[in-house]
């Protein structure tokens, strides 16, 4: 039996892979701060199966010691602080814990057992204003917000420790991922609740911000194996992964409310509080390494997870209406 330890596993990614991880048999260590209200809800399904431990990003001493604790095969670094508008508001936090924090968590592998294999999430904010079109590991980074800026120092502090001390690290540079347990701050939950609320006679409008803005959106749950198989090589690697395929706001705006027979036209209002002080205008991945090397391909498409994401949303809130 392996053992893994995952970072940020009370988020939304960490709940999939930590349901993946336990089908593969894993033994399943989750790495909380320690604070006196943890939200446990992605994982209160499997919570029994799952060993919680303290530990906190800001902190050697307690990574060393939830390593001492946990001793993993693997480690999942998912942990970071994610939404990339509120990164203007608090961009010392965003470096110690989105930079910094994969710093000390490889001084902590190679401090207790350098034969640890490490995934880093990157993230494709890290383009920013992008250099070529499609986005793949070759491509340079120009990140255009503090959260892009530090997760570009998280990617090349993994590069560096693996070509420095022959740590296996790797750095997975995910494309949007998406998913009904997504954070409501984030655009896609955002929308599809509002869809939902208006829906159900909740809310009047919904106040965006750039409606032109591309992505390239995929399925967490369909991320979070590539998260793993990265880790399964014989030798590690960066990869790019994501759908190919890219989306505006616009687009996803539509879909979600043509889902429930509204016309979005009536509802989304322009709000220029809303606009990023530097935004990143077109993302598009290039998956071809993973898909080659990992054997990895998405499943889910745009439209079937914005549906599911609608879906979901409507029988959450349709219960308490």
């Amino acid at each position: 039996m392996k053992t893994a330890l995952i970072t940020g596993i009370t988020g939304q990614d960490g709940s999939y892979l930590a349901e993946f991880l336990l089908e593969k048999d894993y033994k399943v260590y989750g790495m909380v701060r320690r604070s006196s209200s943890i939200n446990f809800e992605r994982i209160s399904h499997i919570q029994e199966k799952l060993e919680i431990i303290q530990g906190d990003l800001l902190d050697q001493n307690s990574l060393i010691e939830a390593l001492k604790t946990s001793n993993p095969d693997e480690i999942y670094n998912l942990g970071a602080q994610s939404f990339v508008p509120a990164s203007w508001n608090q961009p010392v936090l965003t470096g110690e814990f989105t930079a910094l924090g994969v710093t000390r968590m490889l001084e902590a592998i190679r401090t207790v057992n350098p034969k640890i294999r490490f995934y880093q999430a990157s993230s494709s904010e890290m383009f920013g204003k992008i250099q070529e079109t499609p986005q793949n590991e070759k491509t340079p980074f120009y990140p255009r917000s503090p959260y892009g800026v530090a997760k570009v120092y998280g990617h090349w502090i993994t590069v560096n420790y693996r070509e420095s001390y022959g740590i296996f690290s790797c750095s997975g540079i995910l494309f949007n991922h998406e998913s009904p347990r997504r954070g409501l701050e984030f655009v896609t939950r955002k929308v599809t609740n509002a869809a939902t609320r208006i829906k159900l006679g909740m809310q009047k409008e919904l106040k965006m911000g750039n409606l032109d803005a591309k992505r390239d959106w995929g399925y967490a749950g369909d991320y979070v194996k590539a998260m793993w198989l990265m880790l399964q090589q014989d030798k590690p690697d960066d990869y790019v992964i994501a759908t190919g395929v890219s989306h505006s706001v616009k687009d996803l705006i539509q879909i979600a409310f043509d889902h429930l027979d509204l016309d979005w036209v009536k509802y989304v209002v322009s709000d220029p509080k809303l606009f990023r002080p530097a935004d990143v205008d077109f993302l598009l991945g290039d998956a071809t390494k993973a898909k080659s090397k990992l054997g990895w391909e998405p499943k889910v498409t745009f439209e079937e997870l914005v549906k599911m994401m609608v879906d979901e949303d409507y029988r959450r809130l349709s219960s308490k209406a």
